[in-house]
C-alpha cells in the first residue's frame, strides 16, 4: 500500500489542475485549517460523496492495567471520527 503525504498531494493537484505548487499548497493548508477550526468548535464537517468528520467525546472511566491488573482512571477525551459516505463505500467495494 502506497502512502501519500501532503507534499505529494500538492504536486498531484498542481499538476492535474494546472496550478502553481505555491498556490496549491496555500489552498490545501487553508482547507485543512478550516476543517480543524470547525472540529475544534465541535461542528461536523460533511464532504459530499466522501464522508463526515466529527468530534466524539469519551467519558472518563475506570480501566484495568493489562500487566498487573490494578484499577486505573482513564481520563475523558475527545477524538475525531470519520464516517465514509455511501458513495465512497460503494467505490471501495
Amino acid at each position: 500500500m502506497k502512502k501519500i503525504n501532503k507534499n505529494d498531494l500538492v504536486e498531484i493537484i498542481a499538476e492535474q489542475g494546472h496550478l502553481s505548487k505555491k498556490d496549491t499548497k496555500i489552498a490545501i493548508d487553508l482547507f485543512l485549517e478550516l476543517i480543524e477550526q470547525n472540529l475544534i468548535a465541535e461542528h461536523e464537517v460533511n464532504l459530499t460523496n466522501f464522508g463526515t468528520f466529527k468530534v466524539k467525546t469519551y467519558k472518563s472511566r475506570t480501566g484495568t492495567h493489562p500487566q498487573n491488573h490494578t484499577l486505573l482512571e482513564i481520563k475523558a477525551r475527545k477524538s475525531v471520527v470519520f464516517h465514509q459516505s455511501t458513495h465512497l463505500k460503494s467505490v471501495l467495494e
